[in-house]
C-alpha cells in the first residue's frame, strides 16, 4: 500500500541531498569546526558556507545568522534571552493568543517571573487585527513577539506591518517572528520589516530534525541562555553540529518558493472543493490562510479516532500541533470555535512532494471514516 503524508506542519521528510550531506560530514569531513588543523578548517568552511546560504534566503548577512537547535531553542533563547536585556527598561511583554507552545509556555514562565504578557485575541480569520498592535505596544514594552504562519490553521500575520507600528510606538521594542511556518514558502526580508530577530527550523523545509537558524540583526543586544565556548559570540555556545547544519543548507538551496507555492494552490483547492461536497466536514482554515496548511473538523467524529482509522490506510494527517502531544487547541479556542469542532479537528499540511494521488487518498479514506466511525462513538 503506498504512503500518503499529509502532516508536513509537523515535519517534512529530508531530501536525498540534505541526508547525503549529513552522510558526508559524518563519515569523511567530520572535524570540529573549531579546531585549529585542516579537519577543522574543512568543518568550518562548511558552517561558514552554511550561514551565507541561509542568509541569503532571508536577504540578511550571514554574521546576523546563529544555529540552534531548532524553533524551540531558538524561541526561548530570544524571548528569555531579550526579557533579562531588557528588564530594566520595563516588563510588558506583547503576543499572540496563537503562538507556538515554545513561545506561549516561556511566555507562562515570564509571567511567573513577574513580567506583564498581553495575548492579543485574533479575529475569525485567525489574524490578529493591527490596531491590536497599536493599543498594546506602548512606552514599557520591551517585546513583541509574532509567529508569521499559524501552525494549526496557516493565518498569515502582517509582520511588515507589525513591525512598522511597533517601532513606530517603541523604538526600543524588540520585535521578534517564529518563521518557521512561513520559511521556504513565503518571502522573508526581516531587516526591511523591523524585526529584530527571527527563527527558522530545518526540519519543516526538508532538512534534518535537531537544527534551526536564528537571525539576530547587528546591534541588538541578548542575554545567551547557554554558557561554554566561544562558538557563536558566545550566543550559542558549544560545539556546533556541522553535520546536520550543512544538511540543512543544502534542503534550503532546493528552495522554489513560486513553483511550489502554485503546486500548493492547486492541492488546497482541490481538496477544499471535494471536502465542500461532504456536509459533515467543516472547514476552519480561512481562504487567507497559507495554502500549505487546512484545518478541517469532521462532525461527529474525535480527532484521534479519525487519525487512526486514517493511518490504516497508510494516510498520515495531524489532530493538532505535534508539539500539542494530542491536547485540546487552544489556537482553534481562540478562534472561537466550539468545543465540538476542537475535538474533531484535522490538519492536513502539505509540501512539494505532494500531488493528487495523496488527496484522493485521504478524501477516500475520510468518507469511509464517516461512513463507519459516527455509528460506533
Amino acid at each position: 500500500m503506498a504512503e500518503h503524508y499529509l502532516d508536513n506542519s509537523a515535519t517534512t521528510i529530508t531530501c536525498e541531498k540534505a541526508a547525503q550531506k549529513a552522510l558526508t560530514m559524518m563519515t569523511v569531513e567530520y572535524g570540529n569546526p573549531s579546531s585549529l588543523h585542516k579537519k577543522g578548517l574543512l568543518a568550518e568552511l562548511e558552517l561558514n558556507h552554511a550561514k551565507e546560504v541561509i542568509a541569503d534566503s532571508l536577504w540578511v548577512d550571514a554574521d546576523e545568522i546563529y544555529f540552534t537547535s531548532g524553533s524551540t531553542e531558538s524561541n526561548n533563547t530570544v524571548l528569555f534571552g531579550v526579557a533579562q536585556a531588557k528588564k530594566r527598561s520595563g516588563k510588558k511583554i506583547v503576543t499572540t493568543a496563537i503562538e507556538h507552545s515554545s513561545v506561549m509556555e516561556a511566555c507562562k514562565k515570564l509571567e511567573n517571573d513577574g513580567f506583564e504578557v498581553v495575548y492579543l485575541n485574533p479575529d475569525e480569520n485567525g489574524v490578529v487585527p493591527l490596531s491590536s498592535f497599536e493599543e498594546a505596544v506602548d512606552e514599557n514594552t520591551i517585546l513583541v513577539a509574532v509567529m508569521a504562519v499559524n501552525n494549526e490553521i496557516g493565518s498569515i500575520q502582517n509582520i511588515e506591518r507589525i513591525g512598522k507600528i511597533v517601532k513606530r510606538k517603541n523604538t526600543d521594542a524588540h520585535f521578534h517572528c517564529d518563521a518557521v511556518q512561513a520559511y521556504g514558502k513565503m518571502i522573508l526580508k526581516p531587516k526591511k520589516w523591523n524585526v529584530d530577530t527571527l527563527c527558522v527550523s530545518s526540519h519543516k523545509v526538508h532538512g534534518p530534525k535537531g537544527v534551526g537558524a536564528l537571525y539576530i540583526k547587528k546591534g541588538v543586544r541578548i542575554t545567551p541562555l547557554l554558557y561554554g565556548g566561544e562558538q557563536q559570540k558566545k550566543i550559542r555556545p558549544g560545539t556546533e553540529c556541522a553535520p546536520l547544519i550543512a544538511a540543512f543548507s543544502v534542503a534550503v538551496k532546493e528552495f522554489d518558493i513560486v513553483n511550489n507555492r502554485k503546486l500548493i494552490e492547486e492541492l488546497n483547492s482541490y481538496l477544499k472543493a471535494e471536502l465542500m461536497k461532504i456536509s459533515s466536514v467543516t472547514i476552519n482554515s480561512s481562504d487567507l490562510a497559507l495554502p500549505y496548511v487546512l484545518n478541517i473538523s469532521v462532525e461527529g467524529i474525535k480527532s484521534e479516532t479519525m487519525l487512526h482509522h486514517l493511518e490504516q490506510d497508510e494516510v498520515y494527517v495531524s489532530s493538532s500541533s505535534a508539539c500539542a502531544k494530542g491536547k485540546k487547541s487552544y489556537v482553534l479556542k481562540a478562534l472561537g470555535l466550539s468545543d465540538k469542532l476542537i475535538d474533531s479537528s484535522l490538519r492536513i499540511s502539505f509540501s512539494k512532494y505532494n500531488n493528487k494521488d495523496d488527496i484522493d487518498a485521504f478524501l477516500a479514506s475520510l468518507k469511509k471514516g464517516i461512513e463507519t466511525l459516527a455509528k460506533v462513538q
